[in-house]
């Protein structure tokens, strides 16, 4: 009956019914799209990175650290046994890690020079070209931040400059013979990749390594002897760092878009009382009860939530597929300001999310109808229907 009653008051609304349901179902589908390109951005980078770089998980030099290239040349020595068998059936690469200077067009630039098995299937990089490039004295792969930052292109020579563990300066002529286009901007940018025959070779390290990346799926050795295991959630705390960062802007946006929601519906509800004093008034002297009244109302916010998850099923539900199916083009390559956010970002539109939000608002416009609602418990019936409403 109450249901009936509501359903049929709202139909009345017309326009103020429609601003309300169109309102509410903006804010629902912005909280979903959002947090779906936030998911899908987090979602990506994480992929990103496991492919082209961390794979199953990595056994570290104890001296190395990604973040302090002063000690790079301290961080290197020959794989312990159970390691180095893990390369030798092609279960993991092994890479040399060093510093290095080089001069493109009379420039210096210092960079991270890198030795990288040219046959390895691990990491997703074109290193194959790296040893097919035997008629090069030291064949080169740079990615594409890496190259338009020093403009030289495929086939163009540079001077490279390093210290082999000796304490002894060296210089040879390196050649670009690949520029890879990679989203991770981490093997990119101030990094160049050379066989990592070549580069033991030239820094006077033979079989020596600084860390290798094995496969997905294997398990963690028994004796790694020194050198430490780190697993993927290591690996990748830097990205899980970044996005928690994030997170507060993202929450103020959430709670403006409620806020805006709640906000209609509750000003509808407050503007209906007034409006409505008669009507109420009516109700009551045929015996209905205040609670009952105070109910109706509260119904009728419901039902606006209810239209607005249909009004954001369809057509908003079709943006959402199509941007999970084809994605969103970003406006600009990321990768030069060191973010992993793809060309084409694919949001992902979780089952979990869904329901999730789907409370949260039900929730939020049940509240917002229900607080006006209250004032109809201090209305006398004979003071509605002369349409004396309370203050």
């Amino acid at each position: 009956m109450l249901f009936k009653i509501a359903f049929k008051n709202l139909l009345g609304a017309r326009l103020r019914t429609f601003l309300n349901v169109f309102v509410t179902s903006i804010s629902f589908f912005m909280i979903i799209f959002m947090t779906g390109m936030y998911d899908g951005m987090r979602q990506h980078a994480k992929q990103v990175t496991i492919d082209t770089e961390i794979a199953g998980g990595a056994y570290w030099h104890p001296m190395y650290d990604p973040m302090d290239p002063i000690i790079f040349e301290d961080s290197h020595s020959i794989l312990p046994q159970e390691i180095d068998a893990l390369v030798k059936r092609k279960k993991a690469v092994p890479i040399l890690v060093s510093q290095a200077a080089i001069y493109p067009n009379g420039r210096i630039m210092p960079v991270i020079m890198k030795g990288i098995d040219p046959n390895q299937n691990i990491l997703n990089m074109p290193t194959k070209i790296l040893g097919e490039s035997m008629d090069v004295n030291i064949p080169v792969l740079i990615g594409k931040g890496m190259a338009n930052i020093i403009k030289l292109d495929v086939g163009d020579a540079f001077t490279i400059r390093w210290l082999d563990s000796g304490g002894t300066y060296d210089a040879d002529e390196g050649t670009i013979v690949k520029i890879m286009d990679t989203e991770n901007f981490k093997l990119d940018m101030g990094h160049i990749w050379i066989p990592i025959e070549k580069a033991q070779k030239m820094l006077v390290m033979e079989n020596e390594v600084t860390y290798v990346a094995y496969e997905k799926g294997l398990e963690k050795i028994h004796s790694p002897g020194d050198w430490i295991h780190r697993d993927v959630d290591y690996l990748i705390q830097d990205i899980e760092a970044a996005i928690e960062a994030d997170k507060p802007g993202n929450q103020i946006m959430f709670a403006i878009l409620l806020s805006l929601a709640a906000m209609g519906i509750f000003n509808a509800q407050v503007l209906s009382i007034f409006k409505r004093g008669k009507e109420i008034g009516t109700l009551m002297a045929l015996g209905m009860t205040r609670s009952k009244v105070v109910r109706l109302f509260t119904i009728e916010g419901g039902i606006n939530a209810v239209l607005a998850s249909a009004l954001t099923a369809f057509p908003f539900g079709i943006i959402f597929w199509w941007t999970a199916k084809h994605g969103i083009p970003m406006p600009m390559d990321y990768t030069e300001m060191g973010f992993m956010i793809a060309k084409q970002l694919i949001p992902i539109y979780s089952l979990g999310l869904i329901i999730t939000t789907t409370i949260v608002v039900f929730t939020i416009v049940i509240i917002v109808s229900y607080l006006p609602s209250r004032r109809i418990a201090k209305m006398k019936p004979t003071d509605a229907l002369r349409g004396k409403n309370v203050a």
